[in-house]
Protein backbone atom coordinates (compact mmCIF):
# COMPACT_ATOMS: atom_id res chain seq x y z
CA UNK A 1 0.00 0.00 0.00
CA UNK A 2 1.40 3.51 -1.34
CA UNK A 3 1.39 6.12 1.44
CA UNK A 4 -0.77 8.20 -0.86
CA UNK A 5 -3.39 5.11 -0.88
CA UNK A 6 -3.25 4.74 2.99
CA UNK A 7 -4.33 8.83 3.51
CA UNK A 8 -7.35 8.36 1.74
CA UNK A 9 -8.95 5.61 3.66
CA UNK A 10 -10.89 6.44 7.65
CA UNK A 11 -10.42 3.91 10.20
CA UNK A 12 -13.93 2.01 8.92
CA UNK A 13 -12.14 2.30 5.13
CA UNK A 14 -9.29 0.52 6.50
CA UNK A 15 -10.68 -1.82 8.29
CA UNK A 16 -12.71 -2.84 5.53
CA UNK A 17 -9.61 -3.50 2.98
CA UNK A 18 -8.54 -5.41 5.82
CA UNK A 19 -11.11 -7.88 6.32
CA UNK A 20 -11.94 -7.81 2.55
CA UNK A 21 -8.42 -9.28 1.78
CA UNK A 22 -7.66 -6.14 -0.19
CA UNK A 23 -4.65 -5.43 1.89
CA UNK A 24 -3.02 -6.67 4.72
CA UNK A 25 -2.65 -4.85 8.29
CA UNK A 26 1.01 -5.47 8.00
CA UNK A 27 0.71 -3.07 4.63
CA UNK A 28 -1.32 -0.72 6.58
CA UNK A 29 1.13 -0.40 9.37
CA UNK A 30 4.13 0.24 6.88
CA UNK A 31 2.33 2.62 4.83
CA UNK A 32 1.16 4.43 8.77
CA UNK A 33 5.19 4.57 9.62
CA UNK A 34 6.21 6.35 6.23
CA UNK A 35 3.68 8.61 6.88
CA UNK A 36 4.38 9.49 10.79
CA UNK A 37 7.77 9.89 10.05
CA UNK A 38 6.98 11.81 7.20
CA UNK A 39 4.61 14.31 8.64
CA UNK A 40 6.41 13.81 12.40
CA UNK A 41 9.25 15.87 10.82
CA UNK A 42 7.34 19.17 10.38
CA UNK A 43 4.87 19.45 12.95
CA UNK A 44 6.54 17.47 15.88
CA UNK A 45 2.96 15.41 17.07
CA UNK A 46 5.38 12.76 18.39
CA UNK A 47 5.88 12.57 22.29
CA UNK A 48 8.66 9.56 21.29
CA UNK A 49 9.91 7.59 19.16
CA UNK A 50 7.14 5.10 17.31
CA UNK A 51 6.49 1.68 19.39
CA UNK A 52 8.59 -1.10 18.01
CA UNK A 53 6.86 -3.24 17.70
CA UNK A 54 3.47 -1.96 17.77
CA UNK A 55 1.34 -2.79 21.31
CA UNK A 56 -0.62 -6.42 21.13
CA UNK A 57 -3.92 -6.00 20.16
CA UNK A 58 -6.82 -8.55 19.83
CA UNK A 59 -9.57 -9.00 16.73
CA UNK A 60 -12.11 -6.43 16.91
CA UNK A 61 -14.08 -4.47 14.29
CA UNK A 62 -10.99 -2.18 13.59
CA UNK A 63 -8.28 -4.62 13.34
CA UNK A 64 -5.03 -2.92 11.81
CA UNK A 65 -5.94 -0.13 12.02
CA UNK A 66 -2.93 2.40 12.88
CA UNK A 67 -3.71 4.35 16.18
CA UNK A 68 -2.13 6.50 18.42
CA UNK A 69 -2.88 7.32 22.17
CA UNK A 70 -1.95 10.66 24.36
CA UNK A 71 1.23 11.23 26.40
CA UNK A 72 -1.18 11.66 29.56
CA UNK A 73 -3.11 8.50 29.50
CA UNK A 74 -4.55 6.27 28.70
CA UNK A 75 -1.94 4.31 30.33
CA UNK A 76 -0.29 1.32 28.26
CA UNK A 77 1.06 -1.45 30.31
CA UNK A 78 4.90 -1.21 30.12
CA UNK A 79 5.03 2.27 27.91
CA UNK A 80 6.99 4.95 29.80
CA UNK A 81 4.47 7.88 29.86
CA UNK A 82 5.76 12.06 30.24
CA UNK A 83 2.34 13.83 30.73
CA UNK A 84 4.70 16.50 28.32
CA UNK A 85 6.87 17.43 32.10
CA UNK A 86 10.65 17.45 31.89
CA UNK A 87 9.94 16.42 35.86
CA UNK A 88 8.91 12.84 34.89
CA UNK A 89 12.65 12.51 33.25
CA UNK A 90 12.63 9.19 31.19
CA UNK A 91 9.26 8.31 31.78
CA UNK A 92 7.08 6.48 34.23
CA UNK A 93 6.29 3.05 32.71
CA UNK A 94 2.78 1.96 33.45
CA UNK A 95 2.19 -1.38 35.57
CA UNK A 96 -0.76 -2.04 33.91
CA UNK A 97 -3.51 -0.83 30.74
CA UNK A 98 -6.36 1.40 31.97
CA UNK A 99 -9.39 0.77 31.32
CA UNK A 100 -9.90 2.53 27.77
CA UNK A 101 -6.89 1.44 26.73
CA UNK A 102 -7.55 -2.15 27.28
CA UNK A 103 -10.91 -1.54 25.07
CA UNK A 104 -8.63 0.11 22.34
CA UNK A 105 -6.71 -3.30 22.22
CA UNK A 106 -9.90 -5.32 21.87
CA UNK A 107 -11.24 -3.19 19.13
CA UNK A 108 -8.32 -4.06 17.37
CA UNK A 109 -6.37 -1.05 17.22
CA UNK A 110 -3.09 -1.21 16.28
CA UNK A 111 -1.24 1.56 18.79
CA UNK A 112 2.10 2.53 16.94
CA UNK A 113 3.09 5.42 19.66
CA UNK A 114 1.69 8.72 21.92
CA UNK A 115 1.03 12.26 20.85
CA UNK A 116 2.42 15.26 22.44
CA UNK A 117 0.34 17.57 24.79
CA UNK A 118 1.15 20.65 26.96
CA UNK A 119 2.86 19.93 30.27
CA UNK A 120 0.58 17.67 32.50
CA UNK A 121 -1.96 18.61 30.17
CA UNK A 122 -2.47 22.33 31.65
CA UNK A 123 -2.62 24.41 28.59
CA UNK A 124 -4.33 25.35 25.29
CA UNK A 125 -1.12 25.01 23.66
CA UNK A 126 0.80 22.57 22.57
CA UNK A 127 4.37 23.61 23.09
CA UNK A 128 5.94 21.58 25.85
CA UNK A 129 9.51 22.19 26.42
CA UNK A 130 10.05 19.28 26.63
CA UNK A 131 9.61 18.20 22.99
CA UNK A 132 8.85 21.29 21.84
CA UNK A 133 5.88 23.04 19.88
CA UNK A 134 3.30 21.04 17.52
CA UNK A 135 2.50 22.95 14.39
CA UNK A 136 -0.35 22.86 12.30
CA UNK A 137 -0.27 20.96 9.64
CA UNK A 138 -1.90 23.35 7.34
CA UNK A 139 -0.30 26.06 8.21
CA UNK A 140 3.13 25.69 10.24
CA UNK A 141 3.51 29.10 11.26
CA UNK A 142 0.49 28.69 13.60
CA UNK A 143 -0.22 26.01 16.35
CA UNK A 144 -2.66 22.98 17.29
CA UNK A 145 -4.37 23.82 20.27
CA UNK A 146 -4.85 21.35 23.23
CA UNK A 147 -4.21 20.04 25.05
CA UNK A 148 -4.61 16.89 22.81
CA UNK A 149 -2.83 18.54 19.84
CA UNK A 150 -0.51 16.04 18.73
CA UNK A 151 -3.28 13.95 18.49
CA UNK A 152 -5.26 16.43 16.05
CA UNK A 153 -2.11 17.65 13.96
CA UNK A 154 -1.44 14.03 12.98
CA UNK A 155 -4.94 12.89 12.17
CA UNK A 156 -5.30 16.24 9.94
CA UNK A 157 -1.70 15.48 9.00
CA UNK A 158 -3.50 11.98 7.25
CA UNK A 159 -0.63 10.31 9.12
CA UNK A 160 -3.44 8.63 11.10
CA UNK A 161 -7.18 7.91 10.86
CA UNK A 162 -7.78 8.20 14.46
CA UNK A 163 -6.17 8.84 17.85
CA UNK A 164 -7.20 9.10 21.45
CA UNK A 165 -7.75 12.09 23.08
CA UNK A 166 -9.35 13.63 26.26
CA UNK A 167 -11.53 16.33 27.23
CA UNK A 168 -11.97 18.30 30.38
CA UNK A 169 -12.29 22.13 29.47
CA UNK A 170 -11.83 21.36 25.69
CA UNK A 171 -8.84 19.69 25.11
CA UNK A 172 -10.68 17.81 21.64
CA UNK A 173 -12.45 20.23 20.60
CA UNK A 174 -9.64 23.09 20.84
CA UNK A 175 -7.67 21.27 18.40
CA UNK A 176 -10.34 19.76 16.59
CA UNK A 177 -11.17 23.58 15.75
CA UNK A 178 -7.83 24.59 14.96
CA UNK A 179 -6.96 21.40 13.05
CA UNK A 180 -10.37 21.48 10.54
CA UNK A 181 -11.88 18.41 12.48
CA UNK A 182 -14.98 17.10 14.53
CA UNK A 183 -13.78 17.02 18.20
CA UNK A 184 -16.81 14.92 20.17
CA UNK A 185 -16.95 15.54 24.01
CA UNK A 186 -18.51 12.07 25.60
CA UNK A 187 -21.38 12.91 28.43
CA UNK A 188 -19.64 12.27 31.84
CA UNK A 189 -19.89 8.33 32.33
CA UNK A 190 -20.35 7.19 28.95
CA UNK A 191 -16.80 6.70 28.94
CA UNK A 192 -14.77 4.31 31.16
CA UNK A 193 -12.23 5.10 33.18
CA UNK A 194 -11.49 2.09 35.45
CA UNK A 195 -11.10 2.04 39.14
CA UNK A 196 -7.46 3.71 39.22
CA UNK A 197 -8.19 7.09 37.67
CA UNK A 198 -11.82 7.89 39.58
CA UNK A 199 -14.12 10.69 37.77
CA UNK A 200 -11.03 13.30 37.15
CA UNK A 201 -11.78 16.21 35.26
CA UNK A 202 -10.34 14.40 31.90
CA UNK A 203 -12.97 11.41 32.52
CA UNK A 204 -14.34 11.94 29.24
CA UNK A 205 -12.17 10.02 26.35
CA UNK A 206 -12.95 9.33 22.69
CA UNK A 207 -10.74 9.00 19.67
CA UNK A 208 -10.46 11.84 17.21
CA UNK A 209 -11.55 11.49 13.80
CA UNK A 210 -12.28 13.32 10.42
Amino acid sequence: METHEYACHDGVGLSGLIRRGEVSAAEVEQAARRALETVNGKINGLAAPLFTPALDHGDGPFTGVPFLIKDIGPMARGVPFYCGSRALGPGVPAQEDHELMARFRAAGLVTMGLTTTPELGLNFATEAVRYGPTRNPWNLDRGVGGSSGGAAGLVAAGAVPLAHGNDGAGSLRVPASCCGLVGLKPSRGRTPVGADTGMGACSGCSPSSP
